[in-house]
């Protein structure tokens, strides 16, 4: 049952514990297999990603099996119904959309004495997606990850993605790829797709970001092979948090809360209200929604461990408390919503009001859905069109400017004990004069 607690102390108490969930009492030996995989598969190419796919995922392939052929990318198209086709497309279109308005732009100020200064936006090469298998397919997470490279103009963008029974993978996912413009799609997961990416293969190439959460095994190869490639960052189990007040409807409140707790058994759901009605009423709404759950035991499982309904003294306290906690997602369902908004500082993406819950983020609105986790949002922010671009500063100084900063330059490499730099401005000015 989804516990109530009034109790200052024991909120934030609570509130770390399932921040801190995801912290892997056995992290230490799954790193060390990790770094087995990646050492393995930097040295043997495909020959490691084809043996540990068969040791992991109980999958053997064959080397031709590697990449998704054109006909099965050509055959999923018949396999999802013209509903989900247009739903595809809709998503595609407004994430899309919302991108476009994130592009930066290069720029060049010209100042006086004829100093240029600027930035340059340009795309990688090359992106690697990783979407996750196992309990469900996710084609909202190949639109959320390949439209945001699309939009940066990265010239390749290629998927990884782990085979499920008989070697195949969800024509959903496929056709999603082939909407978001992915070109490349090889049926591999876990850490020895993430080193096929950072390191490439003989058949996967290496590329220079790779964007896209998975499981601990994934998130610790992620985390070992940043420097070698860019990552997005280190996407834990998900999260909401729901500010109500008494204008809410207890039944939408437990909907959006199972609505997370549905995803793993490691998945947060927490209520912070100032109606103690509103309170009780919600658990039970979990309770009976929870009934007829298609996904009931992982759903109750995370109900059980990571749920959490407090009462609050008021609206800004449940923001204090929030900003503490940092949620991937949290949902402001409150008369005034822009009012409470201005209270919060740390958050992955906030869904204002009570007619928007997470589900519309998720799929269609258009931000991403690709989010910090576990507090990563005192920091951190979604995946992006920023995550596929680099800058360049552009400098350029005239024979005057480089004059007139001369002696600063030379005071402070001489500072720095760095003669050379000093000479290097030295000699150009003593040779114009």
């Amino acid at each position: 049952m989804l516990r109530i607690i009034t109790q200052q102390a024991d909120v934030r108490a609570e509130l770390q514990r399932i921040c801190d969930r995801t912290h892997d009492e056995q992290v230490h030996h799954k790193e060390a297999t990790v770094r087995e995989v990646l050492q393995a598969v930097k040295r043997q190419g495909d020959k490691a990603v084809l043996h540990y796919t068969a040791e992991f995922d109980h999958q053997t392939l064959n080397l031709g099996e590697l990449r998704v052929s054109g006909f099965e990318l050509d055959t999923a198209y018949q396999q999802v119904s013209k509903d989900l086709l247009e739903a595809i497309r809709l998503a595609s279109r407004q994430i899309e959309a919302f991108h476009r308005q994130r592009v930066p732009k290069s720029w060049v100020h010209f100042g006086d004495d004829d100093v240029v200064l600027g930035k340059r936006y340009t795309p990688v090469d090359r992106a690697g997606l990783y979407v996750p298998g196992g309990r469900v397919a996710y084609p909202s997470t190949v639109l959320m990850n390949a439209i945001p490279a699309r939009v940066a103009n990265v010239p390749r963008v290629v998927m990884v993605t782990p085979p499920g029974a008989h070697k195949a993978i969800n024509p959903a996912v496929l056709v999603a790829a082939q909407e978001a413009g992915v070109q490349e799609i090889y049926r591999v997961g876990g850490a020895q797709a993430i080193a096929a990416l950072a390191y490439g293969t003989e058949t996967i190439p290496k590329v220079n970001v790779i964007t896209g959460s998975g499981n601990i095994y994934v998130n610790l190869a992620k985390k070992l092979v940043y420097g070698t490639v860019g990552i997005d960052s280190l996407a834990g189990s998900s999260e909401v948090l729901i500010i109500a007040d008494e204008t809410a409807n207890p039944v939408h409140v437990a909907a959006d809360l199972l609505a997370q707790a549905e995803h793993d058994p490691m998945a947060a759901a927490i209520l912070l209200t100032t109606d103690t009605s509103l309170a009780k009423n919600v658990q039970v709404a979990v309770e009976r929604q929870l009934i007829d759950h298609p996904r009931r035991i992982d759903t109750e499982k995370a109900i059980a461990h990571y749920g959490l309904i407090v009462v609050v003294e008021s609206l800004e306290a449940a923001a204090q408390f929030s900003n503490e906690f940092a949620p991937e997602h949290l949902e402001l369902e409150v008369e005034d919503p822009w009012a409470l908004i201005q209270h919060i500082r740390h958050a992955g993406a906030i869904f204002l009001g009570h007619s928007t819950p997470e589900a519309v983020g998720y799929y269609l609105a258009g931000p991403n859905h690709t989010l910090p986790t576990s507090g990563a949002a005192h920091y951190a922010s979604a995946l992006g069109v920023e995550t596929f671009l680099k800058h360049s500063s552009i400098i350029q100084y005239s024979e005057t400017a480089l004059q007139k900063v001369a002696g600063a330059i030379d005071a402070l490499a001489t500072a720095e004990g760095l003669p050379s730099h000093a000479d290097s401005v030295r000699r150009r000015v003593q040779q114009d004069e």
